[in-house]
């Protein structure tokens, strides 16, 4: 499984969801809980924390059809279950990320013998 990193630039992060960098800056702007630290240079630089965050607002919006508005509510009137729900969603895509990854290597390994 691949390592975590602490901060994470928002080309990658846009990859992750596979949306524009122009959408994550966007979602920024409009909730209050994406706060990326920004380098030196003023490069948005992206926690595990915010990744999370990004991950409810994209469920929401994304998938579930929620306006930013009724995102916003939503955030709002039940953050910890929704964060919680984000948390478990992530954690089964890094598994599945990690056993496709397995499974590749074991191919590999059987074609070799």
């Amino acid at each position: 499984m691949s390592e975590e990193k602490l901060y994470y630039r928002i080309g990658e992060v846009a990859k992750m969801f596979n949306v524009s960098t122009s959408l994550i800056r966007y979602w920024e702007s409009e909730f209050s809980v994406l706060r990326p630290r920004k380098s030196t240079k003023g490069n948005r630089m992206f926690t595990q924390r915010d990744l999370r965050y990004l991950h409810m607002i994209y469920q929401l919006v994304k998938v579930q059809g929620h306006t930013l508005q009724g995102a916003k509510e939503a955030l709002k009137k039940d953050f910890d279950r929704l964060e919680q729900k984000s948390t478990v969603l992530m954690t089964l895509n890094k598994t599945k990320e990690f056993l496709l990854e397995l499974d590749k290597e074991l191919e590999k390994k059987e074609k070799n013998q």
